[in-house]
């Protein structure tokens, strides 16, 4: 089987060393294999994705000799790939509209505080209690009329039901049992971005053909409902291969606000594309 690699960030800053360095791991993968490197721009975020970052990280891309195989696939230009598979879920009863606004959602959960076992909790807080879930089809109908703002979330308990096991296997970790409910009910699109991540970079993988998936192991938790979409829409599963993060000296998470630590800066410093590439892996505790 062919090795097909992506490396998809999101244009909402400059590419940091942390990013670079999971460009980096994709890309040699790929060589190595005699694979596919592929690039895919994550701009679902329209509101805060900007082209000129997307420009900037594909210059930076080039510079650092990770050349990658066919075109850039831009998220933006796809909704209706994922409206589609959007639409093949709901057909099935597996989706439902939610009316809650955030602070519908944050008072709910405030209540259910008191409550002996407080809220269900997922890897970024409280999950959404389902309020939603439970409205009848006629009264869904009759706010969507009437003009409601909704987003769309995944009826989880019955997509697990319906989808089985779904476990999967990593690289460093072994075969991993999936937890299909470890993020609840979560958002498969919204009005003003018409589809979440996690719906679109399922949909993208499958249709770009990525057998193995390299990325950061904050991602860990999300891959758990990524597997679960693929179960739902009869996909096969790539193989993963969680990476440690690039920290700082204090141990803190490399992001985009670190402008000294951007690839850009590096090169207009006069570090080499070689000296970037050996100082991203021996961050990562790993050698040139």
């Amino acid at each position: 089987m062919t090795v097909v690699t992506r490396f998809a960030p999101s244009p909402t800053g400059l590419l940091h060393l942390g990013s670079a360095y999971s460009a980096l791991v994709a890309w040699t993968r790929a060589r190595e294999a005699g694979g596919r490197f592929l690039v895919r721009i994550e701009d679902t975020d329209i509101r805060r994705c900007r082209r000129e970052y997307e420009t900037a990280i594909l210059q930076d891309l080039k510079w650092l000799g990770l050349n990658w195989d066919g075109e850039v696939r831009r998220q933006s230009d796809h909704f209706s790939d994922y409206g589609r598979e959007l639409n093949r879920l709901g057909d099935r009863g597996l989706v439902y509209p939610c009316f809650c606004s955030r602070a519908k959602i944050e008072r709910e959960i405030a209540a259910s505080a008191s409550a002996p076992h407080g809220p269900p909790h997922g890897p970024d807080g409280p999950l959404y209690p389902g309020t939603c879930r439970h409205v009848a089809p006629v009264e869904r109908k009759r706010r969507i009329a009437a003009g409601r703002e909704f987003c769309m979330r995944l009826d989880s308990a019955r997509a697990a039901a319906t989808a089985g096991p779904c476990d999967f296997v990593d690289e460093g970790r072994g075969r991993i049992e999936g937890r299909p409910l470890l993020m609840g009910d979560f958002v498969l699109a919204r009005k003003d971005t018409p589809t979440s991540y996690h719906l679109a970079v399922t949909v993208d993988d499958q249709l770009q053909g990525v057998t193995l998936v390299t990325r950061g192991e904050d991602i860990l938790p999300s891959t758990h409902i990524h597997v679960l979409l693929q179960r739902l829409l009869g996909y096969a599963t790539p193989l993963y291969a969680h990476h440690p993060l690039i920290t700082d000296a204090t141990g803190r998470r490399l992001a985009k606000r670190d402008r000294d630590l951007t690839v850009q800066s590096l090169r207009e410093s006069g570090v080499s594309p070689a000296d970037v590439r050996r100082r991203a892996l021996a961050a990562a505790g790993r050698q040139a």
